[in-house]
C-alpha cells in the first residue's frame, strides 16, 4: 500500500481555534487520516500521512479557507502510516522559540534563498555560514558537508547559542522542513546580524530539488520512518532511546535500541 505524507505550515493570524480544531478533526477522521496539526494564534503546522485520494480530498477542504489556499507542502511516500494516532492540538506557538519579537508574517521574515540557488553557492566555495538550526542528536543523522552546529537540545536553546555565530559573513540557515528557520532568521536579525538568509523549504525541499549534493548522511523525520534519505525515501535507520541518535548496521534485538556510543 503506498501511503502519501504531507508536511507544510503557515504563519498567520488564527482565531477560532476550538472550532478549526474541531473542524479539521472531523475531516482527518472522515478520511482516515493519522498524523499531527498544531494550531495556535501564530499559525497552523500539518504533518499528516494516508492514502493518496484522502490526501487530496484533505488538501481540497483546506484550499477552500481562504487562510490555507497558499498552504504548500512537503509530499513524500511510504510503504505504512508512520504514525499510530490523530492529533489536532491548541498550543501556544506552533514551533516553541518562546520569543516574541520572532514572530513570522509576510512582511515580516528573513530573506530566503533557494534550494537551487543555495547549491550554486556551495558549487563555487562562497564563503558563509551555513547554520544547521536543529537539534544535536538530529545533526548525527546527516547534514551538509560544511555545516555549522550550534549543539542544540532544543530549539529553544537557540537565543543563548547565537554568541557562536560570526556576524562578518552572510549566514544561509537551514533545518527539516523550513518552520524553524522561520524564526530563527527573525531572531538573528534582531540582534543584529544584517545578512541572514533561510532556506526556503528546509532540507526536504533541497532534496526535491536538487538532491543530495553537498549534503551527507540523511534526514531525521519526526515519525516512524525515523530517517529519509537524499531521494526521499525511508531508510533502514532506526532511533536509539536514550540519547536520540542514529542505529546504523547492528542488531538492535540484543541491545534494547542502544547505539554505539551509549554501550561505549
Amino acid at each position: 500500500m503506498k501511503i502519501t505524507n504531507i508536511a507544510g505550515y503557515k504563519f498567520l493570524p488564527l482565531q477560532g481555534l476550538s472550532s478549526l480544531r474541531d473542524e479539521l478533526t472531523s475531516k482527518c477522521c472522515e478520511q482516515e487520516l493519522m498524523g499531527t496539526i498544531l494550531l495556535s494564534s501564530e499559525g497552523i503546522n500539518i504533518n499528516l500521512a494516508g492514502k493518496g485520494d484522502q490526501i487530496s480530498v484533505f488538501k481540497n477542504f483546506l484550499n477552500q479557507d481562504i487562510r490555507f489556499k497558499d498552504l504548500s507542502f512537503h509530499m513524500t511516500y511510504s510503504s505504512f502510516v508512520p504514525f499510530q494516532s490523530l492529533k489536532v492540538k491548541i498550543k501556544k506557538e506552533i514551533i516553541t522559540l518562546r520569543c516574541s519579537e520572532a514572530v513570522p508574517s509576510q512582511n515580516h521574515e528573513a530573506p530566503r534563498i533557494s534550494p537551487k540557488e543555495l547549491k550554486h553557492w556551495l558549487d563555487e566555495g562562497r564563503e558563509m555560514t551555513l547554520l544547521d538550526t536543529r537539534n544535536d542528536y538530529e545533526v548525527q543523522f546527516g547534514t551538509f558537508n560544511t555545516a555549522k552546529q550550534l549543539s542544540l537540545k532544543n530549539f529553544g536553546e537557540l537565543p543563548t547559542s547565537r554568541s557562536t555565530i560570526e556576524k562578518n559573513k552572510p549566514i544561509v540557515m537551514f533545518c527539516t522542513g523550513g518552520i524553524r528557520c522561520e524564526k530563527a532568521g527573525l531572531l538573528l536579525l534582531e540582534q543584529g546580524f544584517s545578512n541572514v538568509y533561510q532556506l526556503d523549504g528546509g532540507i526536504l525541499g533541497y532534496f526535491a530539488a536538487v538532491g543530495g549534493a553537498h549534503y551527507h548522511g540523511e534526514c531525521f523525520v519526526f515519525d516512524e520512518r525515523i530517517a529519509l534519505d537524499t531521494e526521499l525515501v525511508d531508510t533502514d535507520t532506526n532511533q536509539c532511546y536514550l540519547c536520540q541518535g542514529p542505529i546504523k548496521n547492528i542488531d538492535q534485538s540484543n541491545i534494547a535500541k542502544q547505539c554505539i556510543s551509549c554501550l561505549s
